[in-house]
């Protein structure tokens, strides 16, 4: 295969995602949403009667209680080892460690409440028939577990991992072989808006794509960053693509050699799952691309395709978008950067 190398670049380009300059306003659309604080309901609980206080949390957090227990402490559902799983969990001193400096980091939660309502009124904005959300839910999970996830409860984020790169105990050897620095350099609080509206995109629009060529899949991914524009229209965009500010920068660059790889090499219409994964997995880079190139390149390619698309018709919307097929989108767009 031939390969590319993105070079270093050395002056600054300002990106935009190509709506940034008619953001729509938003600010009639209201949205409830409150900040409930499970972490320091849980970790403040009495450790000597533990079956009372998880009685008083059930009734004050209902159904997340569940999903706490059992899905993210992995708890065996019978009520002696839920007690045990309780009590070991915040017996142990690195996670108690770990909620002190929750406590430090997120001692205001505003900003970060206002961060995810500002997305959601784009949400309804855009799709006003859509359920949103009225509870963010904050927890201390396992470092290994989850991070963000769309509850029956409203958003939950575990704010073990959103704790700073920096944090001690994302280097640890164990942990930095579950989160590499690629990943865990992303564990900063900006982050969180944008990982709890990709959940709502994720639930508006469930990704039905792996079956499908590689060029589809890159369209698929494509919609869905161009989702994100709309709905976090203020967020940078390397937020926004988990790429670092150097890698957007050298993908813009370099967008006419990145195109041009997957021609020459005949990789567009690939299905093998092994091949099609080093272009829409995350990664530290993608290999045939050269060291400061970002891994998921093929969410950038299909970003491009379906900015061009959109922008072939002023009227078309994003449940046009949607509901249009990546075949009809690509074919459409005759992309040539």
């Amino acid at each position: 295969m031939k390969r590319i190398f993105f070079a270093s670049i050395v002056f600054i380009f300002l990106y935009s995602c190509g709506n940034k300059k008619n953001i729509p306003d938003v600010s009639n659309i209201n949205v409830q949403l409150d900040v409930q604080r499970f972490d320091k309901d849980f970790f403040s609980m009495d450790t000597n009667n533990i079956p009372a206080s998880l009685d008083e949390l059930q009734k004050k957090y209902g159904g997340f209680m569940n999903d706490y227990l059992y899905n993210i402490l992995a708890s065996p559902p019978q009520p002696d080892s839920v007690i045990k799983t309780v009590k070991r969990f915040i017996g142990d001193p690195n996670y108690q460690m770990v909620f002190d400096s929750a406590e430090k980091a997120f001692s205001s939660v505003q900003k970060m409440r206002d961060g995810i309502a500002r997305g959601l009124q784009f949400v309804k904005y855009y799709f006003p028939d859509y359920k949103i959300p009225q509870h963010i839910v904050t927890f201390i999970g396992p470092m290994e577990g989850y991070a963000n996830v769309l509850t029956g409860s409203g958003f939950a984020v575990g704010l073990q991992l959103y704790l700073g790169k920096d944090f001690s105990a994302y280097h640890s050897a164990y942990i930095n072989e579950v989160y590499p620095d690629y990943i865990s350099r992303r564990f900063e609080q900006p982050y969180i808006p944008v990982d709890c509206i990709k959940n709502i995109i994720n639930d508006l629009y469930p990704d039905k794509s792996a079956n499908l060529s590689l060029i589809y899949q890159m369209v698929e991914a494509g919609k869905r960053l161009y989702l994100l524009d709309h709905f976090l229209p203020e967020t940078a965009d390397s937020l926004k693509t988990g790429y670092t500010q150097k890698q957007l920068e050298g993908c813009f660059e370099h967008e006419d050699l990145i195109w041009n790889y997957f021609l020459q090499n005949n990789l567009l219409y690939i299905n093998d799952p092994e091949q099609i994964k080093d272009y829409m997995n995350n990664g530290p880079k993608t290999e045939a691309l050269g060291e400061a190139s970002p891994g998921f390149i093929g969410q950038f390619v299909g970003w491009q395709i379906v900015k061009k698309w959109m922008g072939l018709d002023a009227k078309r919307t994003l449940p046009q978008l949607l509901q249009t097929s990546a075949r009809q989108i690509f074919e459409e767009a005759k992309y040539k950067p």
